[in-house]
């Protein structure tokens, strides 16, 4: 089993950056490490993708040493398990609302004495290499769970939710938090604004490090002065447009 480069740099103190990736293809995974990021969240909540090519896509980022966290489409035990002994190094937990939706991915997540998870062999411990005891104590210090709050009650029960332990990084969702509060899409509104520095005012109380979506410089910028040090930069998908475009407009411009 891998060590979890993500969890030991955020121990140390140092920055982590990672990506969204919804394209289910490994070359892309691989670009992205190659890229010098940390750590991919692989989507399997709006993504098709099969559990084939979601262990392929984990394949291929051990190959470039990326972390691969997966956002699992439910906190279900089922899904859970499936990504981490597909070798997932963390789970992503969508729309977590409540201290008992984190009880629930951490009884999934992780084996006895702190879960439930059920007991396997596979690629997660490498086929037999290391024994199953072994296994289970590295695999509880590695595998990370991460709840993404993405509605107004999962602002509101913040406090509960990273203060009864178990909670290795949170990430926000504006995008989902701009419609729970009324504003679709509106990710700059002040409620949303306000709802993202609660959620970090909250992670940073209790010790949990807080990861929010930064896509330029000025947002990154205001987020490292708040002394945040994990960061997801956006998603492949939306990058790969927006370079498409500009390389169009670059080249030939549309009035020539």
């Amino acid at each position: 089993m891998r060590v979890n480069k993500v969890r030991a740099k955020l121990a140390a103190g140092e920055r982590v950056y990672g990506l969204f990736s919804v394209i289910p293809e490994p070359v892309l995974v691989e670009m992205i490490g190659c890229a010098g990021y940390d750590f991919v969240v692989l989507d399997s909540e709006h993504t098709l993708v099969d559990p084939q090519q979601l262990e392929n896509l984990i394949r291929a980022a051990e190959a470039v040493d990326l972390t691969p966290f997966v956002r699992v489409p439910v906190a279900a035990p089922g899904a859970i398990l499936r990504a981490l002994d597909a070798g997932a190094m963390g789970v992503v937990i969508p729309h977590v609302r409540s201290r008992s939706d984190v009880d629930e991915a951490i009884r999934a997540a992780r084996y006895h004495p702190e879960g439930l998870r059920s007991l396997g062999g596979g690629r997660a411990p490498g086929f037999g290499a290391i024994d199953g005891t072994g296994y289970l104590a590295r695999a509880n210090a590695e595998i990370m769970v991460i709840p993404l709050i993405e509605d107004a009650e999962g602002v509101a029960a913040i406090d509960d939710i990273v203060a009864g332990g178990g909670v290795d990084l949170v990430m926000p969702g504006p995008a989902d938090l701009s419609q729970s509060y009324g504003v679709p899409w509106q990710v700059r509104h002040p409620l949303v604004q306000e709802a993202l520095k609660r959620l970090h005012t909250a992670c940073a109380g209790h010790g949990v490090p807080y990861c929010p979506i930064t896509r330029n410089r000025d947002s990154h910028r205001r987020w490292l002065e708040a002394g945040v040090t994990a960061f997801v930069l956006g998603e492949e998908r939306d990058l790969a447009a927006t370079a498409f475009r500009q390389h169009l407009a670059t080249v030939s411009p549309r009035g020539l």
